[in-house]
């Protein structure tokens, strides 16, 4: 049964509920998968609630007196909680409320009065208050994991008042039933009053518990966190309202983290090697006492590892698997074995102790989710903690003084309802929690990610996030930059949410105003013929769909589950800028699980498929339903797009906003109006195909690229003026550089170029830090000099005669470092290289490290072995021209290359 249909069922009649008089309720806390608000007062106070276990269902009512006030929401419960397919109308009530039997017997229920729930009561529905469960009350939580309903009311703020310092989340004896399905009672006051019934599901911004308690025992006689080593973590979403953070970095990220469950309690740190460090033990001996809860029972350690660690602790452990018999169960994250039973048995009082990353699995795992497809979220998603795939170095940490930490670390779900009172009432922030609206959005946007839209508490955030937008709209950022960090969050969410939300048509105005309507193409077949040999390739359709447009796609079967994607969008930049001209993300990418696919972008964007590396496909067709065409030149094919003859002069105004170029070996993807008027771009493919067999010449490698180079030309970038990569990004207005050939021949094209050449690096002829921005140059100046025809020094200003002569007797002066050999200092000594033995000798180097193999890690090494190469390549001994040059050449070098007769005129000898 959905939960609108059970809230519905719950309410059934009702349209208000008088809660004001004398009985003060406890507002209840929801946790888990299945617990949802029925009942909740305009504080957002959830008062009463309804939820799932295993096979059963629970009603929690936040005081008694509700039992008895209202007699058709009991009723409406009863009915709920035997299940729509049992006819088993028995319902035993506790006799501390056999008020409730009254009532129950007049409509139809079998009722008997019992002074104790047995498992021996044949009974589907079971009624009692909140007092009356028993120390123990595990018979119940099995009547209702098996399948029985249980009806359970009281308020917990007075017991609290008479056991001051006790956790009531653990000990009150309600909580021993109704935690383990995801609601809590709690010593907060619930504020009473005449509430009106939605017709809609409520949702509650629940903030959870003050965990100073928790805090001040786990981080007894804990200083510091000492994380030094190398080892790299992740970073921990706490995002139950019952789970806080135990420590983190100095800017607030963390790396452990704690959270209840049911009864339970589970602690994760995110990396596994730190089980196993002796100086944690008096955190990992707390911990575990935290976790076993005063049980003394048996701890189950999955690796051999950390065992003498934790049997520190003074429990009893042991190297074992899963076993429901323990007392606390410690593995990694890298298993989903057992993840309902390690669940179930965490919510009936069982300690989880987790440690692992999700880094290393989301880099090895790019196109897929680590918040859904990662082993260990599986298991902890659902306990309120998960593992991000962002890294955090490691580093000594201080621990937090307990009594400031809840105060003073961020919480996610504390920080999403002060932004929504924020928005929606209007509450003051203060500027603390402005500074963390970033980070609120990247943990919304992984929360978001988790897709449960089966779990009420997912669903409930994003009704509350919907409404958030609905009363403040996303800022237009392709009219007006997004500066504030309100805007920024903004921004962020609306974009997430789209992507998640249960009625995006109906987002989609509150987000994009005046989207263009574009005239659209029908049933647009493309022809896939692909070898990818260099890596994931994207294949260009010529086609577009408008922000928000939805298209279905036809796949052949062969491409199915075989690692094939669609993309939206040619812009894969992520922005990290104070200042925003477009949306930090703007890209959707769909993986290939059918022949029949629907996708769609919030942003839109030219249609792309993404083929895998070493993928070999040939003649299969790929059919778009419906979607605009866009201006989309292919070299070598005569203007043939899609099997329809149009001359380039019809084509360059179709009414895609963005345009490609696609030529032997680069491609071309800018906004359309840089191709409009654009008469001849024969002219362009043919001019660029010069400058990248250039490229390949020098590289010494075919023609041919075993994958075409990709420009993408946007309005705003990552970083710098351009970057490379596939794709290489630049600023827009490089777009007319790029197209206009004929000005490229007079102006030069040292940027583009430049990016081309970072494409062609080696790591194992290349010294960073070093010539990270040099080698790249020597494609710039190689194609500007051999196919431009521009001379160095006019190519760039850098390479005036001046210029290099000053640079490096500055570089002579200051003692030659190396510290200071960089970029263009870098250059000269390449370029010196090269107007002694010319370009063909950079050629013969390229073409000796391709024979190669087991090259050598650090710079050192490469460096001797780059001047070994280089001197044999030109048959002469440049070793005494490195060392002028600050290079690190051992005697052993030397000793290899002394056959050769030296070059001792080199331009550097005039500095001995």
């Amino acid at each position: 049964m959905s939960r609108y249909k059970a809230y519905r069922r719950l309410v059934r009649g009702l349209n208000d509920l008088d809660l004001r008089g004398p009985f003060v309720p406890s507002e209840l806390i929801l946790i888990g998968a299945h617990a949802f608000p029925v009942v909740m007062n305009s504080q957002g106070e959830v008062l009463m609630a309804a939820s799932l276990y295993g096979e059963g269902r629970i009603v929690v009512l936040g005081h008694e007196t509700y039992l008895t006030s209202f007699p058709a929401l009991v009723e409406n419960a009863l009915t709920w909680l035997r299940g729509s397919e049992s006819y088993n109308l028995s319902v035993g009530v506790h006799q501390n409320v056999k008020g409730v039997a009254d009532n129950a017997s007049k409509r139809s229920f079998q009722v008997k009065v019992v002074g104790s729930f047995s498992s021996n009561l044949e009974a589907g529905v079971y009624v009692t208050d909140a007092y009356s469960v028993g120390a123990d009350p595990k018979d119940l939580v099995a009547f209702m994991k098996a399948g029985g309903g249980v009806l359970i009311a009281g308020q917990a703020w007075s017991w609290y008042q008479r056991h001051p310092g006790v956790n009531t989340l653990l000990h009150f004896d309600g909580n021993k039933v109704s935690g383990v399905a995801g609601i809590y009672f709690s010593e907060r006051y619930g504020g009473a009053e005449r509430v009106p019934i939605s017709p809609q599901l409520p949702y509650s911004w629940n903030m959870g518990n003050n965990f100073e308690d928790d805090l001040k025992f786990l981080l007894k006689g804990v200083s510091e966190f000492d994380l030094t080593g190398g080892s790299i973590l992740s970073e921990i979403l706490v995002h139950s309202p019952v789970a806080f953070p135990i420590a983190t970095t100095d800017d607030g990220r963390a790396f452990l983290a704690g959270t209840y469950y049911g009864r339970g309690r589970v602690i994760v740190i995110s990396h596994e090697g730190f089980l196993s460090r002796q100086t944690l033990t008096t955190f990992w001996t707390n911990a575990l006492r935290w976790l076993d809860q005063g049980r003394q029972g048996v701890v189950g350690v999955v690796q051999h590892g950390p065992l003498s660690v934790l049997s520190k602790s003074g429990l009893k452990c042991e190297k074992t698997g899963f076993r429901d018999d323990l007392s606390v169960f410690v593995c990694t994250a890298y298993s989903d074995d057992y993840s309902k039973e390690i669940q179930d048995f965490v919510a009936e009082g069982g300690g989880l102790l987790v440690g692992g990353h999700a880094w290393y699995w989301a880099y090895t795992h790019s196109l897929e989710n680590p918040m859904t497809d990662f082993s260990g979220n599986k298991v902890l998603n659902k306990l309120g903690l998960s593992l991000m795939g962002n890294m955090l170095g490691g580093g000594v940490y201080k621990a937090p003084e307990s009594s400031q930490a809840i105060k003073n670390n961020y919480l996610f779900r504390h920080l999403l309802h002060r932004f929504a009172g924020h928005i929606i009432n209007g509450d003051k922030l203060s500027e603390h929690e402005m500074e963390c609206f970033q980070k609120l959005g990247n943990d919304l946007t992984n929360y978001l990610q988790m897709t449960a839209n089966d779990w009420p508490s997912y669903t409930q955030v994003l009704s509350a996030l919907t409404d958030i937008l609905l009363k403040a709209s996303m800022p237009q950022v392709k009219s007006h930059p997004v500066k504030t960090p309100e805007d920024h969050l903004l921004l962020e969410l609306g974009s997430e949410l789209y992507k998640v939300c249960r009625d995006p048509d109906a987002l989609l105005p509150h987000l994009i105003e005046n989207i263009p309507l574009l005239p659209v193409v029908n049933n647009r077949r493309i022809k896939i013929n692909v070898n990818t040999a260099g890596g994931v390739e994207w294949i260009s359709t010529g086609l577009y769909l408008s922000p928000g447009m939805k298209t279905n796609m036809t796949l052949p079967a062969q491409i199915v589950n075989t690692g094939w994607k669609i993309q939206i969008s040619c812009q894969t930049d992520r922005l990290n800028h104070s200042e925003l001209k477009r949306a930090a993300k703007v890209y959707q990418r769909f993986p290939v699980t059918s022949v029949n696919m629907q996708v769609w972008n919030l942003w839109g964007g030219l249609i792309y498929l993404l083929a895998p590396p070493k993928t070999q496909v040939q003649g299969v067709e790929v059919t778009v339903q419906q979607a605009v065409l866009a201006p989309y030149y292919k070299s070598g094919e005569s203007y043939k797009i899609f099997s329809m003859s149009a001359e380039w002069s019809v084509l360059r105004t179709a009414p895609s906003p963005w345009a490609e170029l696609e030529l032997d070996n680069i491609i071309f993807s800018v906004p359309s109006d840089f191709v409009r008027d654009l008469e001849r771009p024969d002219e362009v493919a043919a001019s660029w195909n010069d400058l990248m067999n250039a490229i390949a010449d020098l590289a010494v490698i075919p023609h041919k690229f075993s994958r075409k180079e990709r420009f993408v030309t946007d309005v705003q970038i990552s970083h710098g003026w351009m970057h490379a990569g596939y794709p290489i990004m630049a600023h827009k207005v490089s777009a007319s550089t790029l197209v206009n050939i004929k000005q490229a021949k007079i102006d030069g094209l040292w940027g583009p170029i430049h990016e081309l050449g970072h494409n062609q690096q080696r790591s194992y002829w290349e010294f960073p830090s070093h010539t990270t921005e040099c080698t790249c140059n020597l494609w710039s100046v190689y194609v500007h000099e051999e196919v431009l025809g521009i001379n160095r020094a006019k190519a760039h200003s850098a390479l005036t005669p001046e210029n290099r002569r000053s640079r490096t007797e500055d570089y002579v002066n200051k003692g030659r470092n190396l510290s200071n050999w960089h970029v263009w200092v870098a250059l000269e000594t390449y370029l010196q290289l090269q107007e002694k033995f010319g370009w063909d000798a950079f050629k013969r180097v390229f073409a000796g490290y391709h024979e190669m193999s087991n090259y050598p890690n650090n710079n050192e090494e490469k460096m001797n072995l780059y001047a070994e190469t280089f001197s044999r390549a030109v048959g002469m001994d440049l070793t005494g021209f490195f060392k002028a040059w600050g290079w690190p050449i051992e005697a052993a070098t030397v000793e290899n290359v002394s056959y050769l007769p030296a070059w001792t005129d080199h331009p550097m000898a005039q500095y001995n």
